[in-house]
């Protein structure tokens, strides 16, 4: 409300230049709306985190300043309203000149700062929220949920889509500024594919490390590469890879070493009698990766472009 601050629920329609809300008891909508926000030179915030305990808020603020603060069920629902405002508020803009085809123009990337992000995660004003939380009985302290970071990452422009939020998410506890807390984290962390690792869920706790504590100690600035957090694909395809039985879904490329194995026989790090069109992957664990292409030009091709993501 705009006098009194509490939140009722109301029925919303959205038209090509105004959002007209109406009151919607037994079933039935009434004939005459109740409000109306017109669009044209609107600003919509997704995700608003001016509600700490509300995350699925939108706020739309008109272009004489008054604020609406709407709330949805699911964060699908939230993006999908704040996806189609956008859309709507975007066909009112005069019209411009047509943009250049994406598919065949440059697109502008940027390497994102850990170090920074990590600092910003901090700020006590602006900084993620912690919280507390329980999950399956026991109560974690001073903590906060995967979708609370992806959420705050977007409104902090660190990121345009959830994806590259969660991709970033991911680089931070893989350089040990966050950690996964909970039975839930722990578990995807063990199984999941790469890009669920940090998962974008209101359940799936994480909190810091003590890396931050000991920063004075990291002795070189960490980032994430513009080609790491759009996902783009350098190359794809179909290769063997030995089966350590264990359920490892991926780990990331930065400070790997990447070497060809001679093909005179069986490497005595090969399970097996394997042989041949083999390259090995050492990461900054130590833990050793031995892949088998299908030619000895598929495995040239792969190591030259995994050597160009492991600086």
């Amino acid at each position: 409300g705009h006098i009194v601050h509490n939140w009722k629920a109301r029925w919303f329609v959205l038209l090509p230049d105004r959002l007209l809300y109406y009151r919607y008891e037994g079933g039935k909508r009434e004939s005459c709306p109740r409000g109306k926000v017109f669009l044209a030179d609107c600003k919509v915030t997704c995700p608003c985190l001016e509600y700490e305990n509300r995350p699925m808020v939108i706020k739309l603020k008109t272009q004489k300043s008054t604020e609406y603060f709407l709330e949805a069920c699911s964060r699908e629902q939230r993006d999908t309203w704040a996806s189609s405002i956008t859309a709507a508020i975007h066909t009112l803009l005069p019209a411009q000149a047509p943009k250049p085809d994406p598919e065949h123009s440059p697109i502008e990337l940027h390497n994102v700062s850990l170090s920074q992000v990590a600092d910003s995660m901090h700020d006590i004003h602006s900084g993620i929220k912690l919280m507390n939380h329980i999950e399956q009985g026991s109560s974690f302290k001073k903590c906060f949920t995967g979708s609370a970071l992806v959420d705050w990452l977007v409104s902090l422009n660190f990121v345009v889509t959830r994806f590259e939020a969660v991709t970033l998410s991911s680089a931070l506890m893989d350089e040990n500024f966050v950690k996964p807390i909970g039975i839930k984290s722990i578990e995807a962390i063990r199984s999941g594919e790469l890009s669920d690792q940090f998962l974008d869920d209101s359940t799936a706790l994480y909190t810091f490390t003590e890396r931050y504590k000991r920063k004075a100690s990291v002795k070189h600035e960490v980032s994430l590469s513009a080609v790491e957090l759009s996902g783009r694909v350098v190359i794809q395809g179909y290769l063997l890879k030995q089966d350590d039985h264990r359920p490892v879904g991926g780990f990331p490329l930065r400070g790997c070493l990447v070497s060809a194995l001679e093909d005179n026989g069986v490497h005595s790090g090969v399970k097996g009698k394997l042989q041949g069109n083999l390259f090995k992957i050492i990461t900054q664990n130590d833990i050793h990766y031995y892949i088998q292409a299908t030619s000895k030009e598929e495995r040239l091709e792969w190591i030259s472009a995994l050597k160009q993501l492991t600086c």
